[in-house]
């Protein structure tokens, strides 16, 4: 799983960080006589273990995941784990049979949200909207009562787009409620999903959610569409990762992103995808507010 940029909160704009590994070479000390081997062997051996260090750190980041995160459930264990009294909706498809893919759409709606709601119906494929209050669902209340009323599911990205793991538990209750009430407000329903920005959950958060009645989702495909305004590469990098109970992660508030879709749509669905939202990926099972989960 990559990494997720942080979002301004200017309207529809992203900025995206680049991390960088914090390891450092450790300098050689001079040495003399046979002590100089011995030491030049620590200095290694340091220099590995730090090197080891700064790896894991960035290979952390670069997973969009917290050293804090809990642990995650797969869509399949969440299947095999719902009892006969399951009341996840399977919709036309069951994806313990069917090859089942989620497209899920980042941090708008925005200016294209209307023309991927085209493409989305046009094409008869249900997506998962994880939305942003604040310039967003806030901007366009049209927008986020279409998305409900075509059967999409409507999902929060909080409100401002912070990283919920660098906050008090207070404020990150905040920044998920706000948006809770604001979708409610237009459609007349509060998400049952969230998404952390970045994929950056812990045990406060995870709590936090858990209170709100909210599951969290993270993804598998990403196609760093924050990167780049190429909508050629953009599908390629969706199909060279997509894989059966897969959850793609787009933003349809980048130039790029809108116009691949249609692509990225046939092509998958000649590879014999069908296309489902996040809950009915996992039904029969009802995604558990708090859970953290990841294909």
């Amino acid at each position: 799983m990559l990494s997720e940029p942080p979002i301004s909160g200017a309207p529809d704009t992203v900025v995206s960080a680049s991390p960088q590994d914090s390891a450092a070479p450790a300098s050689e000390a001079p040495a003399t006589g046979g002590r100089r081997s011995r030491s030049r062997r620590r200095l290694r051996a340091s220099g590995t273990a730090v090197a080891a260090a700064g790896a894991l750190s960035l290979a952390l980041v670069l997973s969009g995941c917290s050293s804090e995160q809990t642990d995650t459930t797969s869509p399949a264990s969440a299947r095999s784990k719902a009892g006969d009294d399951a009341k996840g909706k399977q919709g036309t498809v069951d994806c313990a049979k069917a090859k089942c893919i989620a497209l899920t759409f980042d941090a708008g709606p925005g200016k294209d949200t209307g023309q991927l709601l085209d493409t989305l119906k046009d094409k008869k494929v249900p997506a998962t909207f994880f939305l942003l209050g604040k310039n967003h669902v806030k901007k366009h209340p049209d927008l986020v009562r279409r998305i409900a009323a075509e059967g999409h599911e409507v999902a929060n990205h909080t409100w401002s787009h912070p990283r919920l793991t660098d906050l008090e538990p207070d404020e990150a209750r905040k920044e998920l409620a706000l948006t809770q009430d604001a979708i409610e407000e237009i459609t007349g329903r509060k998400p049952t999903l969230m998404r952390p920005p970045q994929g950056r959950t812990n045990k406060d958060v995870s709590k936090v959610s858990k209170e709100l009645g909210l599951s969290q989702v993270l993804w598998s495909v990403t196609a760093k569409d924050y990167s780049t305004t190429d909508s050629a590469l953009i599908k390629k990098r969706v199909l060279g990762q997509a894989d059966r109970d897969g959850i793609i992660l787009l933003h349809d508030i980048y130039d790029g992103t809108v116009p691949a879709v249609p692509g990225i749509i046939d092509a998958l669905h000649k590879r014999g995808f069908t296309f489902v939202t996040v809950p009915q990926l996992m039904a029969p099972a009802v995604p558990e507010p708090g859970e953290v989960y990841r294909p």
